[in-house]
């Protein structure tokens, strides 16, 4: 039989995996790895770039800031939490906040040291990213749409990384990553809507909460019509091999988002499409083995 010791410590693991999102890092990683294999690295094998130790350093210093900034965002962002994630941070309640603050601490000091190995100008970079999410989340995340926005570029940040170790400035790349960041800005907003109830109470300057329902329905709408204005030049002018039908989809897809973003106002409704463009971005990362350049 489990010891009640041990059943303790099973649900405080699962209650950390839930305040890091532990899923999201996972996809994070994968999207990293399979960016290296498939569009960053031109002259390595699968396995040259599986079992590059410099790679793996970074592509594990990302995880522990990532993490380390989701803990700290659960740290600020406690009180929204209870009223937005009632479920959720109840389980995230079963490890303490002075036990996550430790917790941060370690995770960013491992980071640092890891990237040490790789070269001073990544130890540079990190530290620049921890103090960045440390930033969003204690300040910038309050900022009209400038919390969104740095949001979206923390996310997008640790590809950035392995972009500068591989040192491919390509154009199409750029235009992968606007194309990226612009759905993550989308996104980003559309949690808002989620949470304007939580927002609003504690008096967080959210766009939903200062312009209302309409205007933020019409920021998401802006943001995705210029990501596929950004997968347009893609598609004409680079040959993507079967990720083509990748973007082709979204054409579909999106019209019928729209709609359903139109007739949404309930939390739910705003739940719903939030998770289902998490869902388009996974797939999204799903087809990167297709890519062709």
């Amino acid at each position: 039989m489990v010891s009640r010791r041990h059943k303790l410590l099973l649900i405080k693991f699962f209650s950390l995996f839930s305040v890091i999102r532990g899923y999201n890092i996972l996809v994070l990683i994968l999207a990293q790895y399979l960016t290296s294999i498939y569009i960053l690295s031109k002259k390595e094998t699968i396995k040259e770039v599986l079992f590059d130790l410099n790679l793996f350093l970074i592509v594990l210093a990302s995880s522990l800031c990532i993490a380390s900034g989701y803990i700290i965002n659960n740290f600020y962002d406690s009180e929204k939490d209870l009223i937005n994630r009632p479920i959720k941070s109840k389980i995230d309640r079963f490890v303490s906040q002075n036990t996550k603050l430790s917790i941060y601490f370690v995770l960013n000091f491992l980071a640092i040291v890891f990237v040490s190995y790789v070269s001073f100008r990544a130890v540079i970079f990190f530290s620049g990213y921890i103090f960045l999410i440390w930033l969003y989340s204690h300040k910038i995340k309050k900022m009209i749409i400038v919390g969104n926005i740095m949001s979206s570029i923390l996310t997008v940040a640790p590809f950035f990384a392995i972009l500068v170790y591989y040192k491919n400035f390509e154009i199409v790349i750029f235009f992968h990553a606007l194309f990226l960041t612009l759905n993550l800005l989308a996104k980003e907003i559309l949690k808002d809507l989620e949470n304007i109830k939580g927002d609003f109470l504690i008096n967080y300057k959210t766009v939903p909460v200062v312009y209302g329902e309409i205007f933020s329905k019409r920021c998401i709408i802006l943001a995705i019509v210029f990501a596929m204005l950004s997968s347009s030049v893609l598609l004409i002018f680079y040959d993507l091999g079967t990720m083509i039908y990748y973007f082709k989809s979204l054409y579909f897809i999106y019209p019928i988002f729209f709609l359903s973003l139109y007739f949404s106002s309930k939390k739910k409704h705003f739940k719903i499409l939030h998770n289902f463009m998490k869902l388009i971005l996974i797939i999204g990362v799903c087809f990167i083995p297709f890519i062709e350049f």
